[in-house]
């Protein structure tokens, strides 16, 4: 089998010949990039869960693949018993994963598509199915090309990059959401200089980012999350780009957790730290940051998952969660597919939300 290329396959693809969802798994990188095909619905949910595919949008487009492949099997006789089958597998994907809103939002739509589609035949609603995953990882592909467009402008030649986790193109179907503005900035030519955290304790910095942004040809520094202070005060970061899992009304925002780290250091040192959502992560149902649900993982990630004998005490407590909120009062912006909002959030965000029903 020939060698893959991370940089020219996507993150997500949908195999309909062989029914199965195809995914780069990401617990096997750096060391090996392995495709993974996911035919059952505990294989998918098992993938989302494990990190097999992680990142908010890639998850997203997993999930509508995913429940496309499993409505070509559910019973095709009548509508109540498809519909049925098909709540059950939605509510299933679901619960892989409780902060990322793309997860949910995408089920939903993938949901919508079966309802409005009640009058037709059950083939011809698999088949709606089928175009709108399609129809999902084309957006995902375009949005993240114009949040690279809109982020660039924030550049300038030779400027220094922090950014935490992965929000690249193994998050996203191929260009990522704060890598965009990197990739499109190289291909200007701005030479930019890049410091990827670490990201512990699932080393996403570390094992995905760096990797990817080499694998690119962007200048790349890796540093360990308690770090980054010490390369803001020598005046090496310009910018920090982060991506997302979901933003609230107000502009609070859930990434990995250590984000809120970086923006508090980053406000130290006078950084503007930029928050690259598409607005599929936006969340206008709910008022602020304090809504969001946040993930707690396994204890063994953090005391055993890295190493060949158990790293910490036994039987000590262990607090894991996947991810914090950033303030709204800690960012500088939040880039979209339709713009860049800024301070009052509650009022830009509105904006861009108008801007997307207008289809502007």
């Amino acid at each position: 089998m020939d060698k893959i290329n991370l940089m020219k396959t996507d993150t997500v693809m949908l195999d309909d010949e062989n029914s199965a969802v195809v995914i780069i798994d990401q617990t096997k990188l750096p060391g090996k990039v392995q495709l993974l095909s996911l035919t059952t619905a505990q294989q998918i949910w098992d993938a989302i869960y494990l990190l097999q595919v992680r990142g908010a949008p890639a998850i997203g487009v997993a999930a509508a693949m995913g429940i496309y492949i499993l409505a070509k099997g559910m019973p095709q006789e009548d509508y109540d018993s498809f519909y049925q089958a098909f709540a059950e597998q939605k509510e299933y994907l679901d619960s892989a994963r409780p902060t990322a809103v793309n997860l949910s939002w995408a089920l939903r739509r993938m949901e919508e598509c079966v309802l409005s589609h009640r009058e037709k035949s059950v083939p011809q609603i698999v088949e709606a199915l089928r175009k709108e995953a399609i129809a999902i990882r084309d957006e995902d592909v375009a949005v993240c090309k114009k949040i690279g467009e809109y982020g660039v402008t924030l550049l300038k030649q030779g400027d220094g990059v922090l950014t935490h986790c992965n929000a690249g193109k193994l998050a996203t179907v191929q260009f990522g959401t704060a890598t965009a503005p990197i990739y499109v900035a190289e291909e200007k030519g701005y030479h930019l200089r890049v410091f990827c955290d670490e990201t512990r304790p699932l080393l996403q910095g570390a094992r995905l980012t760096a990797f990817e942004l080499q694998e690119s040809g962007v200048d790349t520094t890796l540093i360990c999350d308690n770090m980054s202070a010490m390369v803001m005060k020598k005046g090496w970061v310009d910018t920090v780009f982060v991506g997302c899992d979901r933003v609230a009304a107000n502009g609070d925002t859930a990434n990995k957790i250590g984000t809120s780290v970086v923006a508090a250091v980053a406000k130290q040192y006078g950084v503007p730290m930029y928050i690259c959502a598409p607005t599929s992560t936006i969340d206008m149902n709910i008022a602020t940051g304090d809504d969001i649900v946040i993930e707690e993982r396994k204890p063994d990630e953090v005391a055993e998952m890295w190493y060949q004998e158990r790293m910490a005490p036994k039987d000590v407590k262990i607090f894991n969660p996947a991810f914090d909120v950033t303030d709204h009062s800690l960012i500088a912006g939040i880039i979209t597919e339709y713009g860049i909002a800024r301070a009052p959030y509650e009022q830009s965000l509105k904006e861009i939300f108008d801007k997307k029903k207008g289809g502007k």
